[in-house]
């Protein structure tokens, strides 16, 4: 579907998917400190989508019923009207969390020529073995994800208690380097978008 009506020059809506919906986690803090580096990147107007508060249903179906279409129907407008996804996401028994799979998996046409870049967190790894295996599911939904990442290793210990990075100037740095990417392919596919309607 093309949902690129609006003019280049208006700002680029870049939804931000919270991914872990697990007791006690982390990711709020990961997805807050994000969420204002994005908001003064200065050319995106940020909706966060955290899957916490989504109720998908875990069923995956070609004809849902009637609950798990509305809430399907709550969420496929937001994808639709993004330019550009920035997944969070930690990094659980060396992959991503069920809960951002089964986004991902309900959605199809939302997700095309678009750009995704990843902010990622866990222990030694820093989540990036979450964010390897999630490039190719979003190869195959026909997503451009850009070279760039943001990762926290020991997350738990790189932020003070007002949610801070500990090394502010060098995870601020990295977060305005992969925006400017994603703001760069979101521009470029949201004109090609407007100009001829992407099939696939």
């Amino acid at each position: 579907m093309n949902n690129t009506t609006d003019s280049s020059s208006s700002p680029l809506r870049l939804a931000v998917i919270v991914g872990s919906t697990r007791e006690g986690r982390f990711g709020p803090v990961v997805a807050n400190w994000f969420t204002e580096r994005a908001r003064v990147h200065g050319d995106m107007d940020v909706d966060v989508i955290d899957l916490a508060e989504t109720e998908l249903p875990a069923r995956l179906s070609h004809t849902p019923d009637p609950e798990a279409a509305a809430a399907l129907g709550a969420l496929s407008p937001r994808l639709a009207a993004a330019d550009a996804f920035v997944v969070i996401t930690p990094e659980y028994n060396h992959s991503y969390p069920a809960s951002l799979k089964t986004a991902i998996d309900w959605f199809r046409d939302e997700w095309q020529a678009k750009p995704v870049g990843f902010v990622s967190y866990g222990g030694l790894s820093g989540g990036l073995r979450a964010v390897e295996h999630l490039r190719p599911v979003f190869a195959e939904l026909h997503t451009v994800t850009v070279r760039e990442t943001v990762s926290f290793h020991t997350a738990w210990n790189r932020f003070d208690e007002n949610g801070h990075p500990l090394d502010e100037a060098g995870a601020n740095g990295a977060a305005k380097t992969m925006l400017d990417q994603i703001a760069w392919w979101a521009q470029a596919l949201r004109t090609a978008r407007a100009v001829r309607p992407y099939g696939s």
